[in-house]
């Protein structure tokens, strides 16, 4: 399985549904929750080339979006490779 961090705020529920997914795949994760926490924020949207809404879901280091993009891959049958490094 590739690593996969996902930054996220407690009270934000496209988060919820993003792990919910991830823990259906049996994917661990780490999160990095960016409530109130300006400098965890910025280095999230940096590192999401820009992107400052959460939840950002990073798959073997490599951006991948946010939760509707998470879905999507899913959708398309992606998800699995990506998870397992095939993709």
């Amino acid at each position: 399985m590739q690593p996969v961090v996902i930054y996220t705020k407690s009270t934000c529920p496209y988060c919820h549904a993003a792990k919910a997914l991830l823990n259906k795949k049996g994917a661990a994760f780490d999160e990095i929750g960016v409530d109130g926490d300006r400098a965890a924020q910025a280095a999230m949207a940096e590192k999401a080339g820009g992107r400052s809404t959460v939840p950002q879901i990073f798959i073997g280091g490599v951006a991948i979006g946010g939760c509707d993009d998470l879905y999507d891959l899913d959708a398309a049958g992606e998800l699995d490779g990506l998870l397992a490094g095939r993709g």
